[in-house]
């Protein structure tokens, strides 16, 4: 008897549904692939929205993981342990930045950017008290906290959580000339995706991170670059923003950071920025603590031999011209970065959501978003066979 029916029936009835997930129950994963509980196999295509860049239970990280089990898990920030400036200064050091916070998600990332840039406003600029503003763009996704929601222009992630966060002025991605004009003497800020992930793999016009960049350097604004998703070797580079020779003020991280195994989220920046923040003003319990830190000094140091942003720009050709090939025969726009893909599903044919379910029956799971768009994120381990496997299942579906 299948298993897969009542394990499902059992999770919908026994959490809240602030997720539609597809109908399949996993319980073992390697590398690129995932096993159900009724022993199918599944190529990966989501990588845990980029938290499994470097695959599922990637041995060194594994190690480190269990090395770090039978020593020491917590001890909270009121102490300091012997793994917390081994994975500071090297993560520092890949983000050539000189300071690090350690967080845990990474929306608590985007508090401590959010709170970190309005204490520098206050302390550094002189904004007035109460007066800081963010500029953020359209299409937004940095979490799901009350703050964060408050300028998330999704409104299925912002109705009925108001009252909301003010603080904050929306402006269309990619439109530089409205992001300038949208600065004034309290602005701190400027709060961008450099791709925006959850809108479906949008890639910023060219020109526009340098052109961002130039503006809040000439107008003593902070650039904040959100590359929890997109960071990490994700789009063939470290970071997105290296693709355009960009180097923000502050880099939000999370996700991949913590290895797939346990959640770790950073914020990076000089000392002239994070350096604004005294004891007592923001913290964690749990913000980098021993087991964190021990894999995530394990992902910088798999970062730090280039293999896997080179295997990321490598496969990603191949994914981009696989796609490319299913334009006009069902697809209508494909946008690649590295292995990161946006793929438009002709609506007339089926929706992202049905696209997703007819690749799951055929052994490949990916997520939808927005309409007839799907995500492709598949974990850096992924070989050039199995991109080409993922694509011909895509194919498949697509003709029906």
């Amino acid at each position: 008897m299948l298993r897969t029916p009542s394990a499902v029936r059992d999770a919908e009835r026994y959490t809240a549904h602030n997720y539609h997930p597809l109908p399949v129950v996993i319980s073992s994963a390697e590398g690129s692939w995932l096993t159900d509980v009724d022993g199918r196999r599944y190529l990966d295509c989501l990588a845990g929205y980029s938290a499994l860049n470097f695959g599922h239970r990637h041995p060194e990280l594994i190690r480190a993981a269990h090395e770090q089990l039978d020593r020491l898990t917590l001890t909270s920030r009121a102490f300091i342990h012997d793994q917390f400036a081994d994975f500071c200064r090297e993560l520092a050091t890949l983000c050539g930045k000189e300071l690090v916070l350690p967080m845990n998600t990474g929306a608590e990332a985007v508090e401590t950017g959010i709170k970190v840039a309005r204490k520098w406003g206050y302390q550094v600029k002189g904004v007035a008290p109460g007066r800081a503003n963010i500029i953020v763009a359209e299409g937004n996704f940095h979490g799901r906290t009350t703050t964060v929601v408050s300028f998330s222009t999704d409104e299925d992630a912002r109705a009925d959580f108001g009252p909301y966060t003010p603080g904050f002025t929306v402006v269309p991605y990619g439109d530089l000339a409205a992001l300038e004009a949208a600065i004034d003497g309290n602005t701190v800020a400027v709060l961008l995706e450099p791709i925006q992930g959850e809108q479906g793999v949008v890639l910023p016009p060219e020109g526009y991170l340098p052109g961002v960049r130039r503006v809040c350097t000439e107008r003593n604004v902070l650039f904040v670059a959100d590359e929890i998703q997109s960071g990490l070797g994700r789009t063939g580079r470290t970071f997105a923003c290296d693709h355009e020779g960009v180097v923000p003020d502050m880099y939000l991280l999370g996700k991949a950071l913590g290895g797939g195994i346990v959640p770790v989220s950073a914020v990076a920046a000089d000392a002239d920025v994070l350096g604004v923040l005294k004891p007592g003003q923001h913290g964690s319990t749990f913000g980098g603590n021993p087991l964190a830190c021990a894999v995530g000094t394990g992902v910088v140091r798999l970062l730090a031999t280039g293999e896997f942003q080179r295997r990321s720009a490598e496969l990603g050709e191949r994914l981009r011209a696989g796609l490319e090939g299913l334009l006009g025969k069902g697809l209508v726009a494909v946008r690649v970065r590295g292995l990161w893909a946006g793929v438009d599903i002709d609506p007339a044919l089926m929706t992202g959501r049905q696209a997703c379910e007819r690749l799951m029956e055929r052994g490949v799971l990916a997520k939808d978003t927005h309409g007839s768009t799907i995500r492709l994120a598949p974990p850096l381990v992924i070989t050039a066979d199995e991109i080409d496997h993922a694509v011909a299942q895509l194919a498949a579906v697509l003709a029906g």
